[in-house]
């Protein structure tokens, strides 16, 4: 087992005991951590599971998951091949929306995934993981509606605290060569079949990452 390998397992078993105590964690559903390949250049941030996800403990393996499949399967790209993982681990009830509160609580989780990883390319999927990512990465200044951002490449700004820090810290935190592309949410074409097409399109941009 390699040594990112061992830091993942160690942070999936501490999320998952945190999210077994959670409020949010309702008995017979499973949390959901991340899954897919720790050498990967790409990240995929969703939301939060939902209804599917919760039954197996997987990500995005519902319908958005199958719409997800295809746009990957568009560009050549497995979902082995990847890391897809959400903002917050557990399904909200009746899927509603995270709160700011519960979005902060988890966050670290998804943030040591991301070091663990240390990917070329953040994509988030919809507004809510969009939001989150664009504030980490400073780029709240960048930040409008996924209706007018989608598709685009952003790349983190660099504060005076991060030009102080040394090279390594820079790359730990993500600030340095890294792509944020901020892409609609998958389930967007299970309500919306149109939708599709400028989801397949966006993704297109990967293909150069790949």
């Amino acid at each position: 087992m390699s040594e990112k390998e061992k830091e993942m397992e160690k942070l999936k078993k501490e999320c998952l005991e945190f999210c077994y105590n959670h409020s949010l964690y309702e008995k017979g559903t499973y949390p959901v951590f991340g899954k897919g390949s720790l050498e990967t250049k790409i990240i995929l941030i969703g939301e939060s599971p939902g209804y599917w996800e919760s039954q197996k403990g997987e990500p995005f393996v519902g319908a958005a998951g199958k719409v997800l499949d295809e746009l990957l399967e568009n560009v050549g790209i497995k979902r082995e091949e990847i890391y897809i993982t959400n903002l917050i681990n557990i399904r909200p009830p009746n899927n509603r929306d995270p709160k700011p509160e519960e979005i902060k609580e988890f966050a670290p989780y998804l943030e040591r995934q991301i070091e663990i990883i240390e990917p070329e390319v953040i994509c988030s999927l919809g507004n809510f993981a969009t939001r989150f990512i664009f504030k980490k990465y400073n780029l709240g200044n960048k930040l409008e509606g996924i209706s007018k951002i989608h598709g685009k490449i952003f790349e983190p700004q660099v504060t005076t605290e991060d030009i102080q820090n040394s090279l390594f810290e820079q790359k730990r935190r993500g600030i340095k060569g890294i792509k944020i592309i901020p892409l609609y949410h998958p389930a967007v074409a299970t309500y919306n079949a149109n939708m599709k097409e400028i989801l397949k399109k966006d993704f297109k941009i990967l293909e150069k990452f790949n």
